[in-house]
């Protein structure tokens, strides 16, 4: 703890302190019907290919969202700052804040390629360029973040016709009762991004199966 506090390690002690505030922000948008890190998006470069861009082009490869990049390289920044000032104060004494922020940076660089590379092949694809949103209305799917009402809108995970799985933004119809988390539901109509869903009839077997909705239509 006197590591946390001394000045030596303060760069790392504001990176995790920011780490701390971007999680909960992100908590909580989730928990009013929407991701922080879904309106930031993911980073690009528009053409450009400058030594700055080719660094996070090569630390993203695995094309995560930029808030979870940001994240990450915080994260792994102040890890590895108070782990080197920890084995520094263990020999003699930490090392100066200017001079510790170089190993870490060196240090984090690499971890935080390694995180993308398996993040990336976990979180779910909330969009894909071969799926029109059009084509989500007459899918069921799962409330995730909920319950749905005609308040905030929440999340329902939906299985596309490749068989990739989306959250998209979901409120219950106009006189539908409140649809609790794990709710099947369906979506029966669209108002700009945000799907309107019904519960879902009992003899919808598997969420995102369109063709047995077709014949309920």
């Amino acid at each position: 703890m006197h590591l946390f506090l001394a000045p030596e390690c303060a760069p790392f002690a504001v990176a995790a302190m920011i780490l701390i505030g971007l999680t909960a922000i992100e908590i909580l948008s989730m928990l009013l019907g929407f991701s922080l890190s879904e309106l930031i998006g993911k980073p690009h470069f528009d053409g450009h290919e400058g030594a700055l861009a080719g660094l996070l082009s090569w630390i993203n490869i695995g094309g995560v969202p930029l808030l979870i990049l940001i994240m990450l390289l915080l994260g792994m920044f102040a890890i590895t700052g108070f782990a080197v000032q920890t084995v520094a104060d263990s020999i003699s004494a930490p090392l100066p804040a200017i001079v510790a922020v170089v190993p870490a940076t060196v240090l984090t660089i690499p971890l935080v390629r390694g995180s993308t590379r398996t993040i990336a092949r976990l979180i779910p694809r909330d969009e894909t360029y071969a799926v029109d949103t059009a084509d989500f209305v007459g899918r069921t799917g799962t409330v995730t973040i909920g319950p749905l009402d005609q308040g905030l809108p929440g999340r329902v995970s939906v299985k596309d016709a490749y068989g990739n799985w989306h959250q998209l933004r979901a409120s219950a119809a106009k006189g539908e009762n409140p649809l609790p988390i794990g709710a099947k539901v369906l979506l029966v109509d669209r108002k700009a991004d945000i799907f309107i869903a019904v519960s879902a009839p009992s003899d919808l077997v598997e969420p995102g199966d369109k063709s047995s909705t077709e014949k309920h239509s």
